[in-house]
């Protein structure tokens, strides 16, 4: 299953992550499709950089969200909606 979520980098007590979508069984810090953008909570306030429109794509074709990401992008606003499925007519 396809996950965004968070990748831990940075030195100890010194983290910084990056935003990824990768699939849900891959290691946290392991193989990843693609960036999404980087999130540096120890800056004050806290540096946050979003693809939204990467992001987008991704929630559309049916990516899950980690809490911590939705946390993120309810901190800047972003709304994500899925892709709308039409029925055919038989």
């Amino acid at each position: 299953m396809l996950t965004l979520r968070l990748q831990r980098h940075g030195a100890k007590h010194r983290p910084f992550y990056h935003i990824v979508a990768t699939d849900s069984r891959n290691a946290r810090d392991g193989r990843f499709i693609e960036k999404l953008g980087y999130y540096d909570p120890t800056r004050e306030p806290s540096l946050i950089e979003l693809k939204v429109d990467r992001i987008n794509y991704w929630y559309e074709r049916g990516a899950k969200l980690s809490e911590a990401i939705e946390n993120i992008l309810a901190k800047k606003n972003v709304k994500l909606e899925r892709a709308k499925t039409h029925k055919q007519a038989h």
